[in-house]
C-alpha cells in the first residue's frame, strides 16, 4: 500500500500556523503587530537551537563548525533588526487603537528572550534584579512553576556561551586561569584582566581562535543593535508612557543599552 506524499501544507502545518494570529480587536494594524512578535518568537527558538549547537562545537574544539554556527546566529540577528522596519510603519495612533487590548501582556514575558539572555551569561536570579532596572530577577515576569520559567532558571545554572568559549581556548593550550574555568557558572561574570591577557595572545598567535572571538563580537554587536533599534521603535510609538505589563517602558529599555555580552572581548580593544 502506497503512503501519501507529505505536502507542503502538512509539513509546515500551514493551517495551524495561520490560525494562530488572533487579534483582540477589529483594528487593521493588530494582525501585523501579532505577526511580527510571533515571528520573533520563532527566531528566538532558532537562535537558542543554534547556540546549543555552537556550545557543543566549541567544547568539542571544532573551530569551523563553531564559526559557521556563530555566523548563522549573527545573520538571524540582522533579520530580527530589519523586522523593526516593518513594525515602524505603524504610527502611534494606529498602535494605540488596540494597545489597551494587550492588558498586562508585555515583551517582558518572552521566556525565550530571557532564556537567550541567560545562555549569553546574564544572571539576574529571582529576587536579585541585578542590572535589570526593575528590581526583579529575569524569571519573575514568568508564571511561577511554569515550564517557561523553569527553562530560564535552568539556563542560569548551566555554562554560558562564554564559559564554553573559555573551554575552547583552554583546550587549544591558552592559559585560561583554572579558577575562571571552574567558577560557579550560576554567578554573574563581569570580565577578568587575566582572561583579557589570554585573549590578546589568542589574537596574536592563534588566528583560528581569533576568528571565533571576533564572531562573538559580531553577535554582541548584533544584540546591542537590536536593543537600540527596539528602544527607538518603542520611543517613537509610545514616547515616555509606561509600558504594558507594568514596566517603565522606554526608561527600562534604555537602561539595557550598551551592556556588553562579552566584556572581555571589548576590553582588549584598547590593549592591542
Amino acid at each position: 500500500m502506497s503512503t501519501q506524499a507529505l505536502t507542503y501544507t502538512q509539513y509546515l502545518k500551514i493551517d495551524e500556523l495561520l490560525s494562530l494570529n488572533q487579534p483582540q480587536s477589529d483594528e487593521h494594524d493588530e494582525p501585523l503587530f501579532i505577526a511580527i512578535h510571533q515571528v520573533y518568537e520563532l527566531w528566538f527558538k532558532q537562535i537558542l537551537h543554534e547556540f546549543a549547537a555552537a556550545q557543543r562545537s566549541l567544547e568539542a574544539g571544532d573551530t569551523f563548525a563553531s564559526l559557521a554556527t556563530l555566523g548563522r546566529i549573527r545573520t538571524i540577528l540582522k533579520t530580527c533588526v530589519s523586522q523593526l522596519d516593518i513594525l515602524e510603519t505603524m504610527t502611534p495612533l494606529q498602535f494605540n487603537s488596540f494597545r489597551d487590548r494587550l492588558t498586562s501582556g508585555s515583551g517582558f514575558q518572552s521566556a525565550q528572550f530571557r532564556e537567550l539572555e541567560a545562555v549569553l551569561g546574564r544572571r539576574d536570579h529571582a529576587g536579585a534584579g541585578a542590572g535589570s532596572g526593575t528590581g526583579m530577577g529575569m524569571s519573575e515576569h514568568l508564571i511561577a512553576g511554569s515550564p517557561a520559567r523553569q527553562r530560564v532558571e535552568d539556563a542560569m545554572t548551566r555554562r554560558s556561551v562564554w564559559d564554553s568559549t573559555l573551554r575552547y581556548l583552554a583546550a587549544r593550550q591558552h592559559a585560561v586561569p583554572a579558577e575562571v574555568l571552574d567558577r560557579d557558572v550560576s554567578a554573574p561574570y563581569g570580565g577578568d584582566e587575566r582572561v583579557q591577557d589570554v585573549l590578546l595572545a589568542v589574537h596574536r598567535d592563534d588566528p583560528e581562535a581569533g576568528l571565533v572571538c571576533e564572531s562573538l563580537v559580531d553577535i554582541d554587536e548584533g544584540m546591542q543593535e537590536w536593543r537600540y533599534r527596539h528602544v527607538k521603535m518603542v520611543e517613537r510609538t509610545i514616547g515616555n508612557k509606561p509600558g504594558t505589563g507594568g514596566s517603565s517602558g522606554v526608561g527600562y529599555l534604555q537602561s539595557t543599552l550598551f551592556h556588553s555580552v562579552f566584556p572581555d572581548l571589548w576590553a582588549i580593544r584598547t590593549k592591542f
